[in-house]
């Protein structure tokens, strides 16, 4: 969620067995969490501590705490959970969300809801619908290497990562072509100010709720081919999404689904530039068409910096112990996707990016009942791109010193603010000059 990390006062940082832990959630941290994460894991796994919005919580750092509490029915979705009063229930979830009347959604519920929300939207968002879409995305890839490739030079966040999945969700959607530069508007509004206050990321999503309700409006009129007009015709047993329902899946998609991408695609194109020998396989993958090379190099870049963090807010509905540490009814819960992936005990050299890497059990997109149900779409957009920029971009590199790159603030997604880049410029008929 978009809270800026700030830098943490003595006062928060804990003591344990004499030593003092890790400074969390500054620049600092932000530029590069793992050695932080990797001591949490050896001496504080399951770690109690304030967040910069005053709210605290546990975050569950090794792999098989990590992969139990995504499962534990104890652990609820819903923030009337927290023990918090309001007010402190507010600093939790999507910023907007509750103001906009969008809570209902699968990120806020547990089951029976839960069950009968994720059923009728699987009905909508299927492989099938995922298949069909690529040829869309590798359009919409190649437009916008086409609008920057004869420069030389380009913001991979701003010209590349960040439109695509905007425009691609759109089209999904079912957004008019007409209307999709708003999407991009208000989209921008909350990455903009995701390391900053949540007002100006709740009057985006204030005006995407409105725009959302008139096109389900106009979708009951006039359905067409897309996944709003699947989600109002969705049902099961008589039963059916509601227009409020609708209106907040179709957002969760919208925030989940772009940011996400943006961070899979940035964070992947970094890796590359730190790791050239691992960015020559992956090149080597793509000349020669080695789908099955390129499958597993998505999940090893989703595993060795993903671009979810922290997987989204738990509370716990009783007393339980994680990993030995007792949690207190009410208590908020974050597991820490990216220290739990790069946890030792169960992975070979962690740390180190190994794209035919086997045994990749990754927690990128969650684990149990509230796994990614847009993972599919999210990785054909992830491979579509990097696949298009190192095919046409090959000496595609990093234009400034790696110090220079500043990582946006935030407590879920891990994503960099800008990635300029260089290469040699392609010739109008799509041939390096």
């Amino acid at each position: 969620m978009p809270v800026g990390p700030r830098r943490t006062s003595a006062r928060y940082r804990r003591q344990v067995n004499d030593t003092p832990t890790p400074e969390l959630f500054s620049w600092e941290f932000a530029t590069d969490p793992y050695p932080a994460y990797a001591w949490l894991r050896e001496h504080a796994p399951v770690h109690r501590t304030e967040l910069p919005s005053g709210v605290e919580a546990w975050l569950v750092t090794r792999y098989a705490d990590a992969r139990q509490a995504l499962a534990d029915a104890r652990l609820s979705k819903n923030p009337e959970y927290h023990a918090d009063d309001a007010q402190g229930r507010a600093k939790t979830g999507i910023p907007g969300e509750r103001g906009a009347g969008l809570m209902t959604h699968l990120l806020n519920i547990d089951p029976p809801d839960h069950t009968r929300l994720r059923r009728l939207v699987s009905k909508a968002f299927t492989p099938r619908r995922t298949a069909l879409f690529a040829p869309r995305v590798q359009e919409l890839a190649d437009s916008l290497v086409d609008a920057f490739a004869e420069k030389g030079e380009a913001d991979l966040i701003h010209e590349f990562a960040f439109p695509l999945p905007i425009y691609a969700i759109c089209d999904l959607l079912g957004v008019p072509r007409e209307d999709q530069d708003d999407f991009r508007d208000w989209a921008g509004m909350m990455i903009r100010h995701g390391g900053g206050p949540r007002g100006g990321v709740a009057r985006s999503v204030k005006k995407i709720r409105a725009y959302l309700s008139e096109l389900i409006h106009k979708k009951r009129a006039d359905p067409g081919d897309d996944l709003i007009s699947d989600l109002i015709r969705a049902s099961d047993h008589g039963e059916h999404l509601t227009e409020n329902e609708a209106a907040a899946m179709a957002f969760v998609i919208l925030f989940a689904g772009f940011e996400t991408t943006i961070n899979l695609i940035g964070n992947s194109a970094h890796a590359f530039f730190r790791n050239p020998v691992q960015r020559s396989v992956f090149q080597g993958a793509v000349e020669q068409g080695n789908g099955s090379l390129i499958d597993s190099a998505i999940e090893e870049l989703l595993r060795f910096d993903g671009p979810v963090e922290l997987a989204t807010w738990r509370y716990a509905t009783e007393g339980l112990e994680i990993g030995g540490q007792p949690i207190r009814k009410g208590d908020p819960v974050l597991v820490v996707l990216a220290a739990a992936d790069r946890d030792p005990e169960r992975f070979k050299s962690p740390d180190t990016l190994d794209l035919s890497r086997r045994d990749n059990q990754h927690l990128g997109y969650g684990h149990g009942i509230h796994y990614c149900l847009g993972a599919p779409l999210a990785r054909l957009e992830g491979r579509t791109a990097l696949e298009t920029l190192f095919r046409r971009l090959p000496d595609l590199r990093l234009a400034v010193d790696p110090a220079d790159l500043r990582w946006r603030g935030g407590l879920i997604m891990r994503g960099l603010r800008t990635l300029p880049v260089e290469f040699t410029p392609e010739t109008p008929t799509g041939r390096s000059r």
